[in-house]
Order: C-alpha cells, then sequence, then structure tokens
C-alpha cells in the first residue's frame, strides 16, 4: 500500500499548517457504501454552508435594528461548528465504514443525535443564541421586513438542514441494525482497543479491501439499502 498523507481540509501550500485527515471515499470506503457517505459529507457541507448564511443574516438582523451579540454569537457557532462537527460526527461515520467499527458507529448515533437536536434548536431560533431560526425571524418582520427575508432564508436552510439529518440518522441505524451491529460488539471493541489500535484498524482496512465491495460484517446491508435509494 502507497503511504497515505493527510489531504483534508485542503490548504494552500504557502500555509504552514498542514491537513490533519486523510479523506478519500473512492478508496477508503467499499463500493456499495461510498454514495451514502458522500451524501453524508455533502450534508457536513451544508451545514457549514447554513452556519456562515447565518453569520450573514446575523448582520441583516443587526443592521435592521437587532442586537450585536446574535452576529458575535454566529461567528462563534461557525468556527466552532464546522470543524467539530467534521471531526465529531462525520469521521466516526467515515472510519465505522471504512473499518466496520461498531464502536465509531456508536460513537456517530451517539454525537449524531447531539448534532441533531442542536440543529433543531437552531431552526427554532430563540432570539440572543446568534441563529436565525423560525422565532426571531418570524417577530423581525413586524420591525424590518427586508433584513426579516435575509433571515427567512436561514432559517428555511436550518429547517431542511434538520429534516435531511433526522433522515440520515434513521437510515444509517437502519443499516448498521440490519447488518447484526449491535452496542455489545461496540463494548467488545471498547473492552479489547481494538478501536485504538493502529494495526488492528489497517487489518481491517486490509479486510475490507480484500474481501470485494461490501463491509465484511454487513453482507445484508446491500441489497436491503440499494444505492440510488433516496434519503
Amino acid at each position: 500500500m502507497t503511504e497515505r498523507v493527510n489531504n483534508f481540509p485542503p490548504l494552500p501550500k504557502f500555509v504552514r499548517i498542514k491537513p490533519c485527515f486523510y479523506h478519500n471515499i473512492e478508496e477508503d470506503i467499499p463500493a456499495p457504501h461510498q454514495q451514502l457517505v458522500r451524501k453524508v459529507y455533502i450534508l457536513w457541507m451544508m451545514y457549514s454552508g447554513t452556519l456562515l448564511m447565518n453569520v450573514i443574516s446575523c448582520i441583516a438582523w443587526w443592521a435592521g435594528g437587532g442586537n450585536a451579540i446574535n452576529f458575535g454569537f454566529s461567528l462563534l457557532w461557525l468556527l466552532l461548528f464546522s470543524p467539530c462537527s467534521y471531526t465529531c460526527w462525520f469521521r466516526p461515520l467515515y472510519k465505522a465504514f471504512r473499518a466496520d467499527s461498531s464502536f465509531n458507529f456508536m460513537a456517530f448515533f451517539f454525537i449524531f443525535f447531539l448534532q441533531c437536536v442542536l440543529a433543531l434548536i437552531q431552526s427554532i431560533g430563540i432570539s440572543g443564541w446568534g441563529v436565525c431560526g423560525w422565532i426571531a425571524t418570524v417577530m423581525f418582520f413586524s420591525y424590518n421586513v427586508g433584513s426579516a427575508i435575509v433571515m427567512l432564508i436561514t432559517t428555511l436552510l436550518f429547517t431542511l438542514v434538520t429534516v435531511l439529518m433526522g433522515l440520515v440518522l434513521i437510515r444509517v441505524h437502519r443499516l448498521y441494525r440490519g447488518g447484526g451491529g449491535s452496542f455489545t460488539r461496540a463494548q467488545e471493541e471498547w473492552s479489547t482497543g481494538v478501536w485504538k489500535s493502529a494495526p488492528v484498524r489497517e487489518a481491517g482496512f486490509q479486510a475490507v479491501v480484500e474481501s470485494g465491495p461490501s463491509l465484511p460484517q454487513y453482507p445484508a446491508a446491500v441489497p436491503s439499502y440499494p444505492d440510488n435509494s433516496h434519503w
């Protein structure tokens, strides 16, 4: 196997900071699951884009007579949640499909559920929290219609992302359970230290590559969840 050089996030060469992760869905993920992982990656980009749009909407909110604290918080959420969401729930899912890891599946389920709750709160839009959700947007229509329309765009994006996250959580859980995964397997990986053993993870990856296009422990999942199915 050729040397795996970290390539994500892609940074300009003049930047001294080096990429932290190796990201290659075509190489790492078994073929039947590449489309799902790619969709979750797109969902992460959508969420990050929504956080960026939220900053713009909070500027409009501020310009229309809102509180400046919303802009400050929105900028904080963008800088905090964009990298953390990639690290905390996309990477566990990526590693779970890469090496058939129940521990990483469980980590994904737990953290992604919290992410869904957070996205729901953001779509609700409590004033003073730095998010343009339904409550803040509807109330601001009586103050400044132009700013409220910009805020409405972010509100709709948060709502869409929340719905898609819920669908992803359901689909991945069905795929995992349909393939025989369980909390017991995750506990066994934790107790034996398999989840943090680099040689074992690499061996698991090699087993996935050599066994063909499907995950070794999930033979029933592929026919049950075809690649061309919708969320």
